[in-house]
This record gives structure tokens, C-alpha cells and sequence, in this order.
């Protein structure tokens, strides 16, 4: 049975989205399949792995509006062995359009059910806010919520609202919602603040963070521009080796076999 992990954090520039893009080509390269699911409007998942949004013919805005079938619109990557279910500027349109919709919250999880088998990992990647699009992404995460913090100290102020809006939609909607961990991002060794905000989101997340840690790193922020993962794009630099060595560790955490690492 697939799993269905949603990335969320309503604060912007926090590595969210590339989490969800190199998390995900690590995986694929482990043997696992995987989509990407982008709902996110600025459709930077969907750029990153080099389909123009603007020529987007249906993605996630059809997916969430019922209008055809999901799979007719997933993307593969036979490269990288990825596929997405891309986004476009449409999407910015949804949470009006699904205002007064019925079960307007799960339309997602609705559009995306079917393919639970067909993939052993989705990756949702939410935009950065706490809007119906986001509730949309909670609700379709089955497995809990992977939650990407950077190691800076603006970080933290926002990690208590995102609690409680988890926290509002386990009560309200989906009591067995939880968080399946924190992966802390940006982490730059040359400053004492990195190294307080990992022992200050430890605590606050007491056992529910990921040992590894994914550095600051040049080639992790310049991959998305030549619409690569960071696997293809720098392999041999540190980010690549952080998000093999968290991807491996996701892994072991679920029980899944790993497959020897292509090349």
C-alpha cells in the first residue's frame, strides 16, 4: 500500500518544496515510485522539475474541481523515474471556486485515492499558508505530515500556528492526522543560531525530528533553474548526499527494503 505524506509549513523560503522535489528523486532512485503532488499555485514543484506551468493542460486545479481524470494529467520523468501532477497559476482560483463546494476540505484526498496503489510514495507539497488549498493537503495525508524548518530563528515564531492548525484539523476533520517529522533545513555550521534553532525544535518536537540535517548549499539552490533535482544536478555535493541520507532514512523509519542508490 502506497503512503501519502503532505509537506507543510505556512512560512515561504523554508525548503519546503525542495524537500518535496529532492526527498522524492531519492526515493525514486531507492526503487520506490513516486509522485509529486503540487498544490501549490506558485507551481515552483512543478518548474523545479522543468515543465513550463504556463503550458500546463490540466493538473492539480482540475484534479481538485473534479473536472477529469487524475492520471490523464500526471507528468513522468523516465530520467529520473519521477512523475508529478502539476500545478499552474489556475490553482490561485480553487479556494474561491471550492468555497461552497461540499466536503470542499477532501476534494484532494478524494482525486488522489486511486492512485494509492500505483505509487508507494506521494509527496504533497503545500503552499505557504494556512489556506483551504493547505487543509486540501492535510486531509490527503494519510501518513502524516513531513514538516521542513529552517534553521534560522524567524523559523520558529510561525511553528506554533502550524501546530494548531494541525491540531484544529485532527479535531475537526481527521482525527488521526499526525506529524511523521521535522526536517530541519538551511543549517549553515558557521553560526551558533543554526545550531540553537536544531536544539530549540528538538525540544519542541521531542522525538519526532530527523537525525539528518540538510545544509545550505549553492547547488541545491541553483538546480531548480535547470530543472533538475539536486540528485542529477550536483550528485557528488553535501545536499545531495543530506537528502539521500534523509531519504534513506524516511525509509528504514516506514520498514521499506532499499534498493541500491543508481548512479
Amino acid at each position: 500500500m502506497g503512503r501519502v505524506y503532505t509537506l507543510v509549513n505556512q512560512k515561504g523560503g523554508v525548503g519546503k518544496t525542495t524537500t518535496a522535489i529532492n526527498l522524492g528523486a531519492y526515493l525514486a532512485q531507492m526503487g520506490q515510485r513516486v509522485l509529486i503532488v503540487d498544490i501549490d499555485p506558485q507551481a515552483n514543484a512543478t518548474s523545479s522539475l522543468g515543465v513550463d506551468k504556463h503550458t500546463v493542460k490540466g493538473g492539480t486545479y482540475e484534479a481538485l474541481l473534479g473536472q477529469v481524470s487524475v492520471s490523464a494529467n500526471i507528468l513522468h520523468n523516465p530520467r529520473l523515474n519521477l512523475s508529478i501532477l502539476p500545478s499552474s497559476p489556475a490553482l490561485a482560483g480553487a479556494e474561491v471556486e471550492l468555497v461552497n463546494e461540499l466536503g470542499r476540505e477532501s476534494k484532494l484526498n478524494h482525486a488522489i485515492a486511486p492512485l494509492v496503489g500505483r505509487y508507494d510514495y506521494m509527496l504533497v507539497d503545500c503552499p505557504p499558508s494556512l489556506g483551504l488549498l493547505t487543509v486540501n493537503g492535510l486531509m490527503a495525508a494519510q501518513d502524516g505530515v513531513l514538516i521542513p524548518v529552517q534553521c534560522e530563528y524567524l523559523a520558529l515564531e510561525g511553528l506554533g500556528e502550524l501546530t494548531r492548525t494541525v491540531q484544529r484539523v485532527r479535531s475537526a476533520l481527521f482525527p488521526t492526522l499526525k506529524v511523521r517529522g521535522v526536517i530541519l533545513t538551511m543549517f549553515d555550521s558557521r553560526t551558533h543560531l543554526s545550531a540553537d534553532v536544531v536544539s530549540e525544535v528538538r525540544k519542541y518536537f521531542n522525538g519526532q525530528v530527523f537525525e539528518t540535517i540538510i545544509p545550505r548549499s549553492i547547488r541545491l539552490a541553483e538546480a531548480p533553474s535547470y530543472g533538475l533535482p539536486v540528485s542529477a544536478y550536483a550528485p557528488g555535493s553535501n545536499a545531495a548526499k543530506s537528502y539521500e541520507s534523509l531519504a534513506r532514512e524516511l525509509l528504514e523509519g516506514d520498514g521499506v527494503a532499499i534498493a541500491q542508490v543508481m548512479a
